[in-house]
C-alpha cells in the first residue's frame, strides 16, 4: 500500500486538486457547481479560510486556500466539503455507479475520488505559477479558447485586482495567445 505523506503549515498557503470518482462530469451542469458552493460557504462558515483561487472543470477542480494562522487542517475541511456536497446531490440508487467493495466498506460515495492532491505554496514566485496554472486549465484542458470565458473560475476577480490583464493568454480577436508552461507544476502533481 502506497505510504501518503501531507505536508501541514499552520497558516499556509496550499495548492490543491479534488477529482470526481471515475471521472464522472458533475460539474458540467451549472446545478451542482451552485451546490459545490453552497457546500464550501458552509464549511467556511465553521472552519474559515481564505478562498485564494479557483477552477471547476466537469471532473475535477483547483483550489488556492490560505489557512489562518496557526490552523493546519485543510483535509478536514476537504472532507466536510465532499460530504455536504454530496448530501446536497442525493440520487436515486439507480444513477449510482457500481463502486468497489472497499469504497462500500468505507462507505464512500460514487462522486469523489478518495484522495486529493496538495501542495504546500513557499513562496511568491510560486504563487504566482499556480495561480497561472489555475486560471489556464479550463484552455489547457479544451474547454474554453481563453481564461476570461471561463465561468467558474476566479480569472475575472484576479483581473478586477489588477493582477491579470483581461487579455492574458487570450486569443479573442486574433491575438496570438501564448501558452504559459507549467512543466514543473504538472511533474508534481501529475496532471488530473
Amino acid at each position: 500500500m502506497p505510504d501518503y505523506r501531507r505536508y501541514f503549515v499552520p497558516g499556509g498557503t496550499y495548492f490543491f486538486t479534488l477529482v470526481t470518482y471515475r471521472r464522472r462530469p458533475w460539474f458540467a451542469e451549472a446545478p451542482y457547481i451552485q451546490l459545490l458552493r453552497e457546500a464550501i460557504a458552509s464549511v467556511r462558515r465553521e472552519y474559515p479560510f481564505d478562498f485564494v483561487a479557483s477552477v471547476v472543470l466537469p471532473d475535477h477542480m483547483h483550489f488556492i486556500w490560505t489557512l489562518p494562522p496557526g490552523d493546519s487542517d485543510y483535509s478536514g475541511r476537504i472532507g466536510r466539503i465532499k460530504v455536504r456536497f454530496t448530501r446536497s446531490c442525493q440520487r436515486p440508487t439507480a444513477e449510482r455507479l457500481s463502486m468497489a467493495t472497499s469504497r462500500k466498506k468505507h462507505r464512500e460515495s460514487d462522486v469523489w475520488q478518495r484522495r486529493f492532491w496538495e501542495h504546500a505554496i513557499v513562496d511568491e514566485d510560486e504563487l504566482i505559477a499556480y495561480l497561472d496554472y489555475v486560471h489556464y486549465n479550463p484552455v489547457k484542458h479544451g474547454l474554453a479558447s481563453c481564461p476570461h470565458c471561463w465561468e467558474a473560475s476566479s480569472f475575472r476577480r484576479w483581473v478586477a485586482l489588477g493582477q491579470y490583464e483581461p487579455t492574458w493568454s487570450c486569443c479573442c480577436q486574433g491575438r496570438a495567445s501564448r501558452r504559459p508552461s507549467f512543466s514543473a507544476i504538472e511533474k508534481g502533481i501529475g496532471e488530473p
